[in-house]
């Protein structure tokens, strides 16, 4: 299904504060989300940022690291981020490119086995709300001393990646830096930068190339078979009265370039794993070839064209998400990609070897998650790997030990992200809609379960479908059922359920709009 975000910018249809901020903290106490950060895990974070503060980079010494503070990196998230995991400047060498792209250096901070490694074992990753994020990490670094902030001298695990003129890795290496990022650029500020006349500033010129880059980086996804989906996103916004509401955002084309560079340090780091014997893997399963056939169903009922011999890698770059149809088909595409999981090996006690079948379906490649290791715990991990190989040294006991049990402490505390992600959303959906039962909407259908119910008692009546619709006002995706969904089209769905205290919403489609009911 489409993505599901928080982000706190002006939007139509507020929901009351009161009632979303009781229901989210009656959904934290449920979740078990955590809370606020124990007194010793302050501490120990406070401590580690007034010593790398005290030495200028880190608890090694500014000696252990190379300077690349002369880079003029920058810095692209959504407005109003304070925990910036990377920076990136990208320059040309000869016919082909270089990328430099420093990581945030979070081992330079975290004293393995401590109070706060144990915490954000338990913890895996940043949680977000419309009220705020429960972080991994305290602000105190993960918005303070560990971030890539603008004018500050921060450690770094500096990657360094050679592409020839197709945008195919020629070589790719990580080490210790300190770096000093130039700025930091929301989305729409880096588009405009990339769209408008252009600078004669180094950085003008990088962002120059992240269009160049980012697009051969698509161009050699779309080879190997991988595809990047672009739904629009669904996201909770927040009114400067403390209200709540829900827009539908399209991605920008800067996002996706920006995203190619992640998925390439990925797919370099994997590779460096795979030649080194340890690591940690990111894997996705092929698509099950029943749920290919059922997209293809799919296709048929919305009219799209799609030959038997081509691929749905070939496909689905030809479709518009502003198309209602091909938006609907996109949405039932995310169905493919299903039962990601992480695969380590090398670790203390493993049997040694590389795992053959741990490749990312959607990427088409080998994958490993290095890029966010303030959000996400086992970056962290992977980044140590790859910064141990690359120095030609042995990889640190502490990460060996680390590496068999993180799989399971990933899916756990993932699962968790994902269902909570998915909740907040329910609970500001329930929100809007509360007091407009049996009011009809504007709606297009975006799926239809296989499943069919019988209607009335179970035997008589009419078959009754399920499926999901879409609002055109307020932004919101909610399950529908009716005797008739056609999939990609217009409805009008009608409001039967809201309710916040179960973050539950239903509609049932009783017509089309030009069958005249309103």
């Amino acid at each position: 299904m489409p993505s599901r975000h928080v982000r706190l910018v002006p939007a139509p249809a507020p929901a009351a504060a009161d009632v979303v901020l009781e229901a989210l903290a009656t959904l934290r106490r449920e979740m078990e989300v955590p809370d606020d950060f124990p007194p010793e895990v302050v501490d120990e974070a406070e401590v580690a940022a007034r010593r790398t503060a005290d030495d200028g980079t880190t608890a090694g010494g500014p000696q252990d690291r190379h300077d690349l503070r002369d880079l003029p990196f920058v810095t692209i998230d959504p407005p109003g981020s304070m925990d910036l995991d990377q920076a990136l400047f990208l320059e040309r060498a000869g016919d082909g490119y270089v990328v430099h792209y420093a990581i945030a250096d979070v081992g330079a901070f975290v004293v393995p086995g401590g109070a706060l490694d144990t915490e954000v074992h338990e913890r895996g990753t940043t949680l977000y709300a419309p009220d705020g994020r429960t972080p991994l990490h305290p602000a105190v670094l993960s918005e303070g001393a560990a971030s890539l902030l603008p004018g500050e001298d921060r450690p770094a695990a500096a990657w360094r990646i050679a592409l020839d003129a197709a945008g195919e890795i020629v070589d790719a290496t990580v080490r210790r830096a300190v770096v000093r990022s130039r700025e930091r650029l929301t989305y729409e500020e880096a588009q405009s930068r990339v769209d408008g006349p252009g600078g004669a500033s180094p950085a003008d010129a990088s962002l120059a190339l992240l269009r160049t880059v980012g697009e051969l980086r698509r161009a050699r996804e779309h080879a190997r078979g991988g595809v990047s989906l672009e739904v629009p996103e669904q996201e909770v916004v927040s009114h400067d009265d403390g209200s709540f509401g829900l827009v539908f955002r399209s991605t920008l084309p800067v996002e996706g370039w920006n995203a190619q560079l992640s998925l390439l340090t990925g797919i370099a780091a994997a590779r460096i794993m795979r030649a080194g014997g340890v690591g940690v893997f990111r894997a996705l399963p092929a698509a099950d070839p029943r749920d290919v056939a059922r997209l293809r169903r799919t296709a048929r009922a919305l009219g799209i064209a799609w030959p038997r011999e081509t691929a749905y890698a070939d496909l689905l770059p030809t479709l518009d998400a502003a198309h209602p149809r091909h938006a609907a088909f996109l949405t039932e595409a995310t169905s493919l990609f299903r039962g990601a999981s992480y695969e380590a090996f090398g670790g203390t006690g493993q049997e040694p070897g590389v795992p053959d079948d741990a490749a990312h379906a959607a990427i088409a490649a080998e994958y490993a998650h290095v890029t966010a290791p303030l959000r996400r715990l086992v970056d962290r991990y992977g980044t140590e790997v790859c910064l141990a190989l690359c120095a030609d040294e042995p990889v640190p006991g502490w990460v060996l030990d680390a590496l068999p049990g993180l799989p399971r402490t990933m899916g756990r505390t993932g699962q968790r992200a994902s269902a909570y992600d998915r909740a907040v959303v329910d609970v500001v959906e329930a929100a809007l809609l509360t007091g407009r039962e049996g009011q009809a909407f504007d709606a297009v259908v975006v799926d239809v379960d296989d499943e069919r119910r019988p209607g009335g008692d179970g035997t008589q009546g009419p078959t009754v479908l399920r499926g999901h619709v879409v609002l055109a006002e307020p932004a919101v995706r909610a399950p529908a059922e009716g005797t008739d969904l056609p999939l990609g089209e217009p409805v009008r769905a009608t409001l039967r359920e809201a309710s916040v205290r179960e973050r539950r919403v239903r509609f049932e489609v009783v017509a089309r709009p030009d069958d005249g009911a309103h």
